[in-house]
C-alpha cells in the first residue's frame, strides 16, 4: 500500500527542508564531479584543462538530456500517485526507463561520432583536439549508465525518497575523487593515462551510482512495480512524457549552446578568456546544482499537491523555496567576492588567467541572488506540467537575451563586457518569469 499522504499533510517549511536538503547535498556532490575532474586535469596542462572546457558543452548536453527526460518521468509519477493511479505510476516508470536505455545508445553514437567536428569549430590546435577526444571518445562509452541512473534518480524523488539519491550519489563521487588521481597521474598499480584516466573516473563513479540504486531497487523495494505488464507503449503517456521532458531536456541543454555562443566571441580575444568562461562554469555549476536541489526537492511536492487538488499548497511552497533559493544564491554571491582568488586558482597558476578570473566572478555574480527568481518559476512550471512556459523562460536568460547582449558588450568593453551580460540577462529575465508563472499558477 502506497503512502504518500506526508506530501499533503506536513507542515511547508519542515516538508520542503527535509526533502530538499538531501537534493541540495546530492546536486553539490554531483556538480563535485566536473570540478574534481577540472582540479586535477588542470594540473596536466593548460592545454589540457582548456580540452576539458570545450567537451564540457557535450557532457551537459548529455546530461540534460537524461535529466529533462528524467523530470518528465517524475512530475507524471508524483501526479499519478497525488491522484492515487498506481497502475499509471507504475507504466510511467517502466516505459521510462526503457526509453532512457534507448536515448544513452543514440547519444552515445551521435557524440563519438561528432565530436571531432565539434572540437574543430572552437581550436585548431591539435594537441588540444587531441587531448579532447581522448577524454571524450572514453566519457561517452558511459552514456548508457548515465542516462538509466538519472531515471532511477528522478524516480526515486518522484515517490520522496531523496535520501537514497544523496546516498547513491555521494558513493559515485566518492569513487571519482579516488580514481581521479590513481588513473590520471598513474599512483600505485595504475598507469598514468592523463586525459583518459579522468573520463574512465567519472564513467566507473556514475557506474557504482547506478549499482546503489538497482541496490536499493532490490533490498528496499520502490512504491512502484517494474513489471513487463507496466511496459506500455500508450501514445497518451509518452506523449505527456516528452510533454515535459523535451523543454526541460532543452531548458537544461541551453547552457551548452550559451557556453558555446559565448566561447566562439571569446575565443576572438584569446584562449585565456575561454578558459576562464570554462573555469566559472566549473564553479557556478555548483552554486546552481546546491539551488537546483531546492526546486529537485519541490517538484514532486508541487505534483503531487497539483494532483490532489491542493492548490493553496501549491503557492505555498513555491514562495517557500524561492526564498531558500534565494539564500543560495546570496551566499555564492558573497563567496565570489571573499575568496574569488582560491576559487579560480583551482583550475590554473597563471597569474594573468586568475586576475581575470577575478575580475568576471565579481562582474557575473552580480546576477546570482535574482537569477533565484528564473529558477524556481522554471521548476515550478516543469512540476505543473508546464514545460513550454518553463523553456519559455530559459530562452530569455540563455539566448534571447544574454547573447546578443554579449555580443554587442564585447564590442564597448572587450572580453569583459561578455561579463556583464550575464546580470543584465538574470535582471531582465527575472521579471519574465514571475509574469510568466504568475499567469499560469493560476489555472
Amino acid at each position: 500500500m502506497i503512502n504518500q499522504t506526508f506530501m499533503k499533510e506536513k507542515k511547508i517549511l519542515p516538508l520542503v527542508l527535509s526533502m530538499s536538503l538531501p537534493m541540495v547535498i546530492s546536486m553539490a556532490v554531483n556538480s563535485l564531479y566536473n570540478i574534481v575532474d577540472s582540479y586535477f586535469v588542470a594540473k596536466i596542462s593548460e592545454d589540457a584543462m582548456t580540452a576539458l572546457s570545450l567537451v564540457y558543452p557535450i557532457q551537459n548536453l548529455m546530461t540534460s538530456v537524461g535529466v529533462g527526460f528524467g523530470i518528465g518521468m517524475n512530475a507524471r509519477i508524483a501526479f499519478c500517485l497525488g491522484a492515487g493511479d498506481k497502475t499509471r505510476a507504475d507504466q510511467t516508470a517502466t516505459t521510462g526507463m526503457v526509453l532512457s536505455f534507448l536515448h544513452g545508445v543514440i547519444l552515445m553514437v551521435i557524440c563519438m561520432f561528432g565530436m571531432p567536428w565539434f572540437l574543430s569549430l572552437y581550436t585548431k590546435n591539435e594537441e588540444i583536439i587531441a587531448m579532447g577526444l581522448t577524454y571524450a571518445n572514453r566519457a561517452f562509452l558511459f552514456s548508457v549508465i548515465i542516462m538509466l541512473g538519472i531515471s532511477l534518480e528522478k524516480i526515486f524523488q518522484a515517490v520522496g525518497r531523496m535520501q537514497v539519491s544523496m546516498i547513491s550519489m555521494m558513493c559515485g563521487f566518492i569513487a571519482n575523487i579516488i580514481l581521479d588521481p590513481l588513473m590520471i597521474f598513474g599512483i600505485g598499480p595504475f598507469p598514468k593515462m592523463g586525459m583518459a584516466g579522468a573520463a574512465y573516473a567519472t564513467g566507473i563513479g556514475q557506474t557504482i551510482t547506478l549499482l546503489v540504486y538497482i541496490g536499493f531497487c532490490i533490498f528496499r523495494p520502490l512504491p512502484l512495480s517494474f513489471e513487463k505488464k507496466a511496459l506500455v507503449f500508450d501514445k497518451e503517456l509518452i506523449k505527456k512524457l516528452y510533454a515535459v521532458g523535451i523543454p526541460a531536456t532543452l531548458n537544461m541543454a541551453l547552457p551548452s549552446l550559451l557556453i558555446s555562443s559565448l566561447n566562439g566571441i571569446l575565443a576572438g580575444f584569446s584562449a585565456t578568456y575561454v578558459l576562464v568562461l570554462g573555469a566559472y562554469y566549473k564553479l557556478q555549476t555548483f552554486i546552481y546544482l546546491s539551488a537546483n536541489g531546492i526546486i529537485q526537492g519541490i517538484r514532486p511536492l508541487i505534483s503531487y499537491n497539483y494532483g490532489a487538488g491542493e492548490k493553496k499548497r501549491v503557492q505555498q511552497i513555491f514562495t517557500t523555496a524561492l526564498a531558500l533559493t534565494a539564500s543560495v544564491m546570496a551566499l555564492g554571491m558573497v563567496l565570489s567576492f571573499l575568496i574569488p582568488g582560491q576559487m579560480i586558482g583551482l583550475f590554473t597558476v597563471n597569474a594573468e588567467t586568475i586576475k581575470i578570473g577575478i575580475q568576471a566572478l565579481h562582474v557575473i555574480s552580480f546576477g546570482f541572488i535574482v537569477s533565484a527568481v528564473s529558477v524556481t518559476c522554471c521548476g515550478a512550471l516543469e512540476a505543473l506540467s508546464k514545460g513550454v512556459e518553463s523553456l519559455a523562460i530559459s530562452l530569455c536568460r540563455y539566448v534571447v537575451i544574454i547573447i546578443p547582449a554579449a555580443f554587442l558588450l564585447s564590442r564597448i568593453r572587450g572580453a569583459e563586457g561578455v561579463f556583464f551580460a550575464f546580470p543584465v540577462a538574470e535582471a531582465v529575465t527575472a521579471v519574465i518569469a514571475f509574469a510568466i508563472y504568475k499567469r499560469n499558477s493560476k489555472k
